[in-house]
């Protein structure tokens, strides 16, 4: 049986890379994981050989101790991979495919599933609806950062790659489906965006930047990206972005000056509550403060697409109330100018195969606009501090060399 590694939380700031134990197509007790799914069978899953696995900003909100993960847990929610086992249920998919792996874990069976509502599945997880792989309160499915790992209902819930050889020369974008492109674009869906939006999109982070890569593909006219991180907003405008620094102003005030008007159609906060204040409160952590200003900046009438992560228990906020998920919102603000609001965990599925095409027939190169950067898994822990440094970068890690055997090589000196 081959050897399995994974990167664990130890603690607040601390990660590990680890020898675990091989994947099984039965859950069994350990950090995390549900006591009511503990002996539960999956011979509808298959076992992935991974070929990469992101570094999420959710992941980091975990590994900051910013939310109630146990020590021990392993993580890792954005998968792409090769079938190395099939379980005795499994019809379609076939050993030796190449997938992607939404990182919303679905039943395909339940109510939700049914019509579509992968992210709140109703059999995955006995606390509540939705589930995620190596996730705080998500039931406790093991977490992909690591050699192989164990998807259930696999001919639900994985995309195939239709042409394994062009996937692997498309591999560093493709990986991107299992989770941040299609949150992205999910949010500027449910903001309206279209042809010829003006699109306000806050947090230039990797999210951010898949929102604002989507807003382009959906025909926006004008995509403008907040954050205070000088390098973010400059690998935002490498595409195409316009940027406002939060840190210097009010962000309506600097929208103005780009469009003539202090308002945009559409806002995706792209963000969630490790939010900080706007000017000269950019160094305070204020937990409402962009859910306020995307409803303060979209025209009435609009939309506001909220994507970035929002949680129920929060043992690092400054106060009781943010600790439990209860935020100071301008909801009056929201309701007079008749905004709609759409929120919680993207259903992958239902943009993940468009997405592929799009990647596949060049159509966007979402791997370039988020600055993806490969690193192999045992370097896992310096890409997570990094990253909570503020790296304007996506790490993708390369648990078996895949990934950086088929990126372009640089040309050689004549």
């Amino acid at each position: 049986m081959p050897e399995n590694k994974a990167v664990i939380y130890e603690g607040p700031g601390k990660v590990e890379v680890e020898s675990t134990e091989y994947p099984s197509f039965e859950l069994k007790e350990g950090p995390g994981v549900n006591p009511l799914n503990v002996g539960r069978k999956t011979p509808h899953g298959v076992i992935l050989k991974v070929a990469a696995t992101n570094i999420c900003g959710s992941d980091q909100h975990m590994v900051r101790g910013r939310t109630t993960a146990p020590q021990g847990l392993a993580l890792g929610h954005e998968i792409t991979g090769e079938v190395v086992e099939v379980g005795r249920d499994v019809e379609f998919i076939k050993e030796g495919d190449l997938v992607s792996v939404p990182f919303n874990i679905a039943c395909g069976r339940c109510r939700n599933c049914k019509e579509g509502k992968t992210g709140v599945c109703l059999n995955v997880n006995p606390d509540r609806p939705g589930s995620a792989y190596g996730y705080v309160d998500m039931g406790g499915w093991t977490g992909g950062q690591a050699d192989y790992v164990l998807v259930p209902y696999a001919d639900w819930n994985l995309l195939k790659f239709p042409d394994k050889e062009r996937a692997l020369d498309k591999i560093l974008d493709l990986t991107m489906l299992s989770d941040i492109f299609p949150t992205g674009f999910h949010g500027c869906v449910s903001a309206g965006v279209g042809p010829g939006s003006t699109v306000y999109i806050a947090g230039a982070g990797p999210v951010g930047l898949s929102a604002a890569t989507s807003a382009f593909l959906l025909g926006a006219a004008v995509v403008i990206v907040g954050d205070l991180n000088q390098d973010r907003l400059a690998q935002a405008r490498s595409f195409g972005c316009e940027t406002v620094d939060v840190s210097q102003a009010d962000p309506k005030d600097q929208i103005e000056q780009i469009l003539g008007v202090p308002e945009v159609d559409c806002a995706v906060d792209a963000v969630g509550f490790e939010a900080r204040g706007h000017g000269r409160e950019a160094q305070t952590e204020r937990p409402a403060t962009v859910l306020n200003t995307v409803m303060d900046v979209t025209r009435a009438g609009g939309a506001v697409g909220i994507p970035g992560l929002y949680v129920t228990g929060d043992p690092g906020a400054a106060d009781e109330a943010a600790r439990e998920g209860s935020l100071s919102l301008r909801i009056g603000l929201g309701w007079a100018k008749s905004l709609s609001f759409a929120t919680g965990q993207c259903p992958v599925m239902r943009y993940h195969r468009q997405l592929m095409m799009a990647i596949l027939h060049d159509r966007v190169q979402i791997a370039k606009n988020v600055n993806a950067t490969v690193l192999p898994l045992e370097d896992a822990p310096r890409g997570y501090a990094d990253f909570d440094k503020g790296a304007a970068r996506k790490f993708v890690l390369d648990p078996h060399g895949i990934v950086r055997a088929h990126m372009p090589q640089p040309r050689q000196p004549a």
